[in-house]
């Protein structure tokens, strides 16, 4: 049994890639005068390469027929990135920029990491 080359295999899936992210984290920080801790948004990775792919899912009912669509959207990213749950994932693909939340834990593999994501709204 052949061994795979990840290497290889790594390199043709980031040549996919069209996009770039943002991963902006919510950190705590304590105000050295006022003692006072508050969370802040603060950049821990900036315009690394990655791609979004988009699915609709179409669910059927019981009487056989489609009550709505749903869209799944998933980020490709190098498997070595850390995305922290409540991390806020700014996507720029396609000359749309759009902000993101993971939507559950990512599938990592030796070459690249998949992570669903939902379309956030920060107030």
């Amino acid at each position: 049994m052949a061994t795979m080359n990840y290497d290889k295999v790594r390199t043709v899936i980031e040549s996919l890639y069209e996009g770039s992210c943002t991963i902006t984290e919510y950190q705590s920080n304590m105000d050295p005068i006022t003692k006072v801790t508050k969370f802040q948004e603060k950049v821990v990775i900036e315009n690394h390469p990655c791609r979004l792919s988009f699915k609709n899912i179409s669910p059927v009912n019981s009487e056989g027929s489609v009550n709505s669509s749903i869209q799944e959207i998933k980020l490709f990213i190098a498997p070595e990135i850390v995305i922290k749950p409540g991390s806020k994932i700014t996507v720029n693909q396609n000359g749309v920029t759009r902000d993101y939340e993971g939507a559950g834990e990512p599938a990592i593999y030796p070459t690249h990491q998949e992570l669903v994501l939902k379309l956030k709204e920060w107030a």
